[in-house]
């Protein structure tokens, strides 16, 4: 099995919308409702607003196997609205997600390793991130075993978040 990352671009947004609906039917499949609640992404208008506006804003990254989109993830200069910003040059990694079928292939670390990667290109030292905090906190664990270090923590409304950081 191949993982074969490539650039998106906004014809990608139905792809990624149908990755956001896949990870949200297996999180939820797991038990997990308060991460990205119960409703697919697709089905939400402000949600898909939030995927085209982040696509166009950055540079979107499609890994495939196969041919078939398995995971993606979005390049920004910044975070989204709810993260404070820093003063230092960056880039976030946004929209960070893994079609349910393939989960455990080491997806989202070849996507993360490729974020590293770009942001070394860019002449770039520090790569950011956010997740949900909740779920005893398995998702921050994943990204330190990653090589993220936990930053701040932050809240939207009840949903607990984690900014994380990299040094590439």
């Amino acid at each position: 099995m191949e993982i074969r990352i490539r650039k998106g671009g906004a014809d990608d947004v139905p792809a990624i919308l149908a990755m956001l609906d896949s990870a949200v039917a297996w999180l939820n499949g797991k038990g997990i409702t308060d991460q990205w609640g119960t409703e697919p992404w697709s089905a939400r208008p402000k949600a898909v607003r939030q995927v085209e506006e982040t696509v166009l804003e950055g540079s979107p990254w499609i890994a495939e196997i196969d041919g078939v989109p398995a995971g993606t993830l979005t390049l920004t200069p910044h975070p989204g609205p709810h993260v404070a910003r820093v003063e230092e040059p960056e880039l976030y990694v946004r929209l960070l997600t893994i079609d349910g079928r393939f989960h455990g292939r080491g997806v989202g670390a070849a996507l993360l390793a490729h974020a590293a990667e770009e942001t070394r290109r860019q002449g770039l030292s520090l790569l950011r991130v956010d997740c949900f905090a909740g779920s005893e906190g398995r998702l921050v664990a994943y990204y330190e075993s990653q090589g993220f270090t936990p930053t701040e923590p932050f809240t939207v409304g009840e949903w607990r978040g984690q900014v994380l950081e990299r040094r590439v």
